[in-house]
């Protein structure tokens, strides 16, 4: 069966504002478990850059990138700067990576940039042990160390470093999926030089200002509901994932390492809504480039992710 032809449309983009608030409301905000009282109608987050800071507002973004640049505005540092956020901790904790739903009580750390290095590696093994992921604006990043592997014998190599280059190539702006073909395509038994900025620390011992909070253990939201980022169209209020879509997002999550050597969830979910409510593989394809046309998935997996949230559908995984 041929897949249909795959259209794209224009977003439209909010107007946005962004500013600090005063200790005493950031006191309100987490202390408790509700939300901020402006927050109650105006989806309006808070924010602090995860070395340390004072506490932003920010609120009217629809997606990632306008995100990033209403925490640059609020800190006045240049978007660009931010290599990626995390959920209720300033720790370097990828289970609490803001990917493309924000709990509507979640308090928002900014991990920017700090040191650079640079790092020689022979590559020994076909794998290299890395899982690389992106903030969707361009820096590409380490999530995952395999043990043992070739990545984990390079101490001075860890979680949450950017990628800037590769053998001297500049990739800042290259998807995570880009960057993971690159390093597998890498000659084994030769030596190659990765480019590194690791995270700005500051203060790894304190604990997050949220303490007083209930935690968010396995969940991406202390609530039920999350505001969900596009990267076209607005950002939506939404429930939380239902047992159907939590078994298909982990099933299309395996599809996307088995073709592309990659795990990401925020992506798989993201697959997951765009064939919810779809007849056929051939309306799941132009959904799919519409929402994700920049992946240019190969026919094959779409056929298969199609039949992936088909059995979830019907409880079959």
């Amino acid at each position: 069966m041929p897949l249909g032809l795959r259209g794209k449309k224009k977003n439209k983009t909010k107007e946005v504002s962004s500013k600090l608030v005063d200790s005493e409301e950031v006191e309100n905000r987490t202390a408790g478990s509700g939300a901020p009282k402006d927050a109650a109608n105006a989806n309006v987050f808070h924010t602090q850059l995860a070395h340390g800071s004072p506490t932003g507002r920010i609120e009217g973004f629809t997606n990632v990138k306008e995100l990033y640049a209403k925490i640059a505005e609020a800190f006045q540092i240049p978007p660009e700067e931010i290599l990626f956020c995390t959920l209720n901790t300033h720790k370097i904790d990828m289970d609490k990576l803001l990917g493309g739903q924000i709990g509507l009580e979640d308090f928002i750390f900014a991990h920017i940039k700090g040191s650079k290095k640079e790092v020689e590696v022979m590559k020994s093994d076909d794998a290299l042990g890395l899982t690389i992921t992106d903030n969707g604006a361009g820096v590409a990043f380490i999530k995952r160390i395999k043990e043992d592997s070739v990545i984990d014998k390079v101490k001075v190599i860890n979680v949450g470093d950017h990628i800037e280059s590769i053998n001297g190539k500049n990739i800042v702006g290259s998807r995570h999926y880009e960057v993971a073909k690159m390093l597998k395509e890498l000659e084994k038994g030769k030596m190659f030089t990765l480019k590194l900025i690791e995270p700005l620390k500051a203060f790894e011992m304190i604990e997050p200002r949220s303490k007083g909070g209930k935690p968010t253990e396995g969940k991406i939201s202390t609530g039920r509901e999350t505001l969900r980022l596009r990267s076209k169209g607005p950002a939506t209020v939404e429930e939380m994932p239902t047992a159907f879509e939590e078994k298909a997002i982990k099933k299309v999550d395996d599809l996307l390492e088995s073709y592309m050597g990659i795990r990401d969830i925020e992506l798989a979910a993201t697959m997951v809504e765009a064939g919810r409510d779809k007849n056929n593989p051939d309306e799941f394809a132009v959904a799919l480039d519409e929402a994700l046309g920049d992946f240019a998935f190969p026919d094959e997996f779409v056929f298969d992710v199609w039949g992936a949230i088909g059995d979830a559908k019907q409880g079959r995984l």
